[in-house]
C-alpha cells in the first residue's frame, strides 16, 4: 500500500479502491482503521477511493507524540495527503467521527475543498454532540426486532458509561444480518483505543470558529443520515447541514450508522450523484430524482426523457447539439441511473414524477422529448395537463394497445445493471394489459406533437404508431429508418426532424 510522510515525520498509509477522480475518505471510530469502509458499497465503481489510515491506525505509523492524535492536529495530515497526491482541490468524505476531521479541514483550507460528503457525522466539531436521549430514541425505532430488549438494555448501559456485555451493536446497523455481524466483529481489531480517547479531548474543537468558517464555505456539503441512526439522528443531521452555506440533507431509509452496508445501491447512487458536478438532484414526492443540464440558463427549456433501462446519459449527443440554443434538462426516471430506486414502478408513477420534475424546477411550458417508456409517461402527462408542455416529441412511444402475443417473464441479465430490474416485469404487465382510457384520451393532448417512428426494424407496431399520431389533434408523423433507438442510431436525422418541428 502507498505511504507518505506527514508534517512531523510520521509515515501514513492509504489504500486505493477503484479508478477515476480521487475521493479522499476519512474513517471514523474514532480512530478506526480505514479497512471497515471497504469499497463504500460500490462507490469505487464511480470514483477512486483514497482511504486514509489515520496516524496510529491500520498500516500507518504510531506517532512519537500521542497528543497528535487530537482531531485538530490531524488536519495537517489531510493537507499533507492532498499535497502528496498533487491535487489542487479535493472531494472529501468523512464518516462518523471522521466527519469532524473533514469539517475542520474544510474550515482551515476552504480553497482546497471542491465537495464535502459527511456520512452519518457526529458533529462534535460544531458543538452539537449526539445526546444519549437521541440515541435511545433512535434505538426504540427497532422495538419490533426479536433481539431488541437485550440490545437496548446493553446500549442503555453503554450510554450511561457503565460496562455492558456485547449485543448493543445490533442497534447501530440498519440490518443486523451476517454482513453486519462480520463488520462489527472486525472492528474489535481495528481501533486504537488510546488514540480514540485523545481524538476529541479538550482543545480539539472550537465550535464557534468552525461554524463561522463553514457558513462561508464555497463548496456544497452533503450530510447523509440513516433513518434509524441516533448519532446523528435525522434531526441533528438537518441541523448540521444548516451550518453550511450550501448544505444538503439526505436521509437514507431503513439505514443505521453504516448506510453503505444497509443498502449499498441507495447509498452509492446518492453519494455518486452528489459528487458528480454534472449531476443535480430534485426531490419529488419524497423521491430523489437526478438530472443533467446543458446550455445557457436563459435559453428556452427542453426536457429529455429516456426509455426503459436508460438514463440521462443516453441524451448526451442530442443534448450537446441542442444546448447551443436551448437550456436542456435530462432526468433519470425513478429506478434508473442515479435517481432513487423505490421498487414500485408504473407508467402512472413515471408520469407523476415527470409532472413533479417540471413543477419543482419551474419548467411549465417547456418542450418535452420522450423516448419509448419515457414517451408514454410524457403522453399521459400531456393528456392530464394540457398547459404544462409546450411542444411534445414521442419517439418510438408504445401506443398502449395490448401486446399480441403478450410478453412472458423476462430473464434478468447477469452482472450489475444501471436500473432496477423490477421495472421490467412491472412495465411489461402494463404493456400486456394497458388501461384502455390511456389511448382513448390521445385526443386530449393539446400540445403540438411530433411522433417519430423507427421503421420496420423497430419492435414497436408502426401501424399503431401511425394510428396514435392520427388521434392527437395537432400531430405529425415522421419515420426514420433506424429501429427503436432513433436518436442514438441516427442523431443527425433525429435532430433534423426536431428542427423541422420547431425544436432547434
Amino acid at each position: 500500500m502507498p505511504k507518505f510522510t506527514t508534517y512531523d515525520g510520521t509515515r501514513l498509509a492509504y489504500h486505493l479502491r477503484g479508478e477515476g477522480e480521487p475521493l479522499l475518505c476519512l474513517p471514523g471510530g474514532a480512530m478506526r482503521a480505514s479497512a471497515y469502509l471497504g469499497d463504500l458499497g460500490g462507490l469505487a465503481a464511480h470514483r477512486q477511493l483514497v482511504l486514509l489510515d489515520l496516524r496510529g491506525t491500520g498500516d500507518s505509523e504510531i506517532p512519537r507524540d500521542p497528543s497528535s492524535y487530537r482531531c485538530d492536529r490531524q488536519v495537517a495530515d489531510v493537507e499533507a495527503l492532498r499535497a502528496h497526491l498533487g491535487l489542487d482541490r479535493i472531494d472529501l468524505l468523512g464518516h462518523s467521527a471522521g466527519g469532524n476531521l473533514a469539517m475542520l479541514y474544510a474550515a482551515a483550507h476552504p480553497e482546497r475543498v471542491a465537495r464535502l460528503a459527511l456520512i452519518t457525522p457526529t458533529p462534535w466539531a460544531l458543538g452539537m454532540p449526539p445526546t444519549p436521549e437521541e440515541r435511545l430514541a433512535a434505538a426504540r425505532l427497532r422495538k419490533d426486532e426479536p433481539w431488541f430488549e437485550e440490545a437496548y438494555a446493553a446500549y442503555s448501559e453503554v450510554l450511561a458509561g457503565r460496562p455492558a456485555h456485547a449485543g448493543y451493536e445490533a442497534l447501530i446497523y440498519g440490518r443486523w444480518d451476517a454482513a453486519a455481524k462480520a463488520h462489527a466483529a472486525a472492528g474489535e481489531q481495528q481501533y486504537n483505543d488510546e488514540a480514540a480517547d485523545l481524538y476529541g479531548c479538550d482543545g480539539a474543537f472550537d465550535p464557534v470558529t468552525t461554524r463561522a468558517a463553514l457558513a462561508r464555505l464555497d463548496a456544497p456539503a452533503l450530510v447523509l443520515a440513516g433513518e434509524w441512526d441516533g448519532g446523528p439522528c435525522p434531526d441533528l443531521a438537518a441541523r448540521t447541514a444548516a451550518c453550511f452555506a450550501d448544505g444538503r440533507l439526505q436521509v437514507q431509509p431503513l439505514a443505521g450508522h453504516f448506510p453503505w452496508l444497509d443498502d449499498p445501491g441507495a447509498f452509492t447512487r446518492t453519494v455518486a450523484a452528489f459528487l458528480d458536478p454534472d449531476v443535480r438532484t430534485v426531490t419529488v414526492g419524497g423521491l430523489r430524482l437526478a438530472y443533467r443540464v446543458w446550455g445557457d440558463e436563459s435559453a428556452p427549456p427542453l426536457v429529455l426523457v429516456h426509455g426503459r433501462g436508460g438514463d440521462s446519459r443516453d441524451w448526451e449527443v442530442i443534448a450537446g447539439r441542442l444546448a447551443a440554443t436551448r437550456r436542456v434538462y435530462a432526468l433519470d426516471l425513478r429506478g434508473h441511473g442515479l435517481s432513487d430506486w423505490p421498487g414500485g414502478y408504473s407508467f402512472e408513477a413515471f408520469r407523476d414524477d415527470l409532472r413533479g420534475f417540471l413543477t419543482e424546477l419551474g419548467l411549465a411550458g417547456a418542450d418535452l422529448v420522450g423516448h419509448s417508456m419515457g414517451g408514454a409517461a410524457a403522453a399521459l402527462l400531456a393528456e392530464d395537463e394540457p398547459g404544462l408542455i409546450g411542444r411534445l416529441v414521442l419517439e418510438e412511444t408504445p401506443p398502449l394497445f395490448p401486446l399480441k402475443p403478450p410478453r412472458g417473464p423476462a430473464e434478468r441479465p447477469t452482472g450489475e445493471l444501471n436500473f432496477d430490474w423490477a421495472v421490467v416485469p412491472a412495465i411489461d404487465a402494463q404493456l400486456n394489459d394497458p388501461d384502455p382510457s390511456w389511448r382513448g384520451r390521445f385526443a386530449a393532448i393539446a400540445a403540438p406533437t411530433l411522433v417519430v417512428a423507427g421503421g420496420p426494424a423497430s419492435h414497436v407496431d408502426q401501424k399503431k404508431l401511425a394510428w396514435m399520431a392520427s388521434r392527437i389533434p395537432d400531430a405529425r408523423l415522421v419515420t426514420i429508418d433506424a429501429g427503436h433507438l432513433v436518436h442514438a442510431e441516427r442523431p443527425a436525422e433525429f435532430l433534423g426532424a426536431l428542427a423541422d418541428f420547431g425544436i432547434k
